[in-house]
């Protein structure tokens, strides 16, 4: 019906021009000229008009199919919904990398859960570092996010939940790099040296390196110069260039750094490693729909059962993403109340 009237609406216009293009004379002739005109003359220019009114009108693809069966003029189609139109979520992962980095190793995964989830679309975001991944997470910014076990404790007071977490809680632990040719042997030739970290919120490369100098006779407060320089990459960097006396990180950077610069991790040593926790979390905002969250959750902890999503895994690495829950990171809140009582507060 809408593309009949707007056909019709078309042809009233066109006849509508025609009839005053057909009336009108020119400005030059003059009044006793139009009267010579003979009614004869007139019948034939009119006719001349009328017909080349209608073959154009005949020859618009407007009227092509005019004689058609009224269901052939417009037939609706259904399709699935296409991306453009499916809700968007935003995916946040804390600065385990410089952005650059991170949307190497996490964007293919994002790139699979969009080619596997039509009803949804994805997009990663980076931040530049800690204090902004920490605003936009306690403001609900992130649908999904992927924090640090702090952050994922504190998340749970922001609108999120956890249903997942990285695997290999083993890895999950603090470890202090030095110049192997530094003559630094034990914990006290640090006094009085600087020390580099990601930020003082990152759990792993820096609250567990502290409290592990704590308890061998470092007061992180005065006996050192802690130096937070953003990332993990630029932790290991520091010591590297000698701007730092040691380093913290933990495994996965160090184990993507030392695979990618072979010949500069060989300049480095890991002199010291704290115990394990409980490993980065996966949390998703609590008003997002159980049926994208548990779907979203399924594509990821399934990464490991085949060869694109292992290899996926490997870029991070880690073997696999496994499901938790609040109640998982019970130990990261003990370790977080034993660290503000002994050694410094966390804003």
């Amino acid at each position: 019906m809408i593309e009949i009237l707007r056909r019709y609406s078309l042809i009233t216009l066109l006849l509508f021009n025609f009839t005053v293009a057909a009336a009108d004379v020119s400005p030059l002739e003059s009044a006793p000229d139009k009267a010579k005109i003979a009614p004869i003359s007139k019948q034939v220019s009119e006719e001349t008009v009328t017909s080349k009114l209608w073959k154009l009108l005949l020859d618009l693809p407007l009227l092509a199919d005019w004689n058609k069966q009224s269901d052939d003029i417009y037939k609706p189609s259904f399709s699935t919904q296409s991306k453009s139109k499916a809700p968007k979520y935003i995916i946040g992962i804390h600065p385990l990398h410089n952005p650059k980095r991170l949307f190497e190793v996490y964007g293919p995964i994002v790139d699979f859960l969009n080619a596997n989830m039509p009803e949804a679309s994805f997009t990663l975001e980076a931040s530049r570092n800690y204090e902004e991944f920490d605003r936009k997470l306690y403001s609900e910014h992130f649908d999904f996010a992927m924090p640090n076990p702090y952050q994922t404790v504190n998340s749970l007071k922001h609108g999120y939940r956890v249903f997942g977490k990285m695997a290999d809680d083993d890895d999950f632990r603090g470890i202090i790099l030095v110049r192997r040719d530094s003559g630094i042997s034990s914990v006290a030739d640090l006094k009085g040296k600087a020390v580099s970290y990601p930020a003082s919120t990152a759990l792993a490369a820096t609250m567990m390196p502290q409290y592990y100098l704590h308890i061998h006779g470092i007061d992180i407060n005065h006996d050192i110069e802690n130096r937070y320089v953003g990332s993990q990459e630029s932790s290991i960097i520091n010591v590297l260039r000698g701007h730092v006396a040691a380093g913290a990180t933990w495994p996965v950077p160090w184990k993507t750094f030392s695979k990618e610069n072979p010949q500069l991790a060989a300049q480095l040593e890991v002199k010291w490693q704290t115990e394990p926790l409980q490993n980065n979390g996966w949390v998703v905002r609590k008003d997002i729909p159980a049926t994208v969250a548990d779907k979203f959750a399924a594509l990821l902890f399934a990464l490991g059962d085949h060869e694109q999503g292992r290899a996926m895994l490997a870029r991070i690495p880690v073997t696999r993403f496994e499901p938790a829950n609040d109640h998982s990171y019970e130990p990261v809140e003990a370790f977080i109340a034993t660290f503000i009582k002994t050694v410094r507060p966390l804003e």
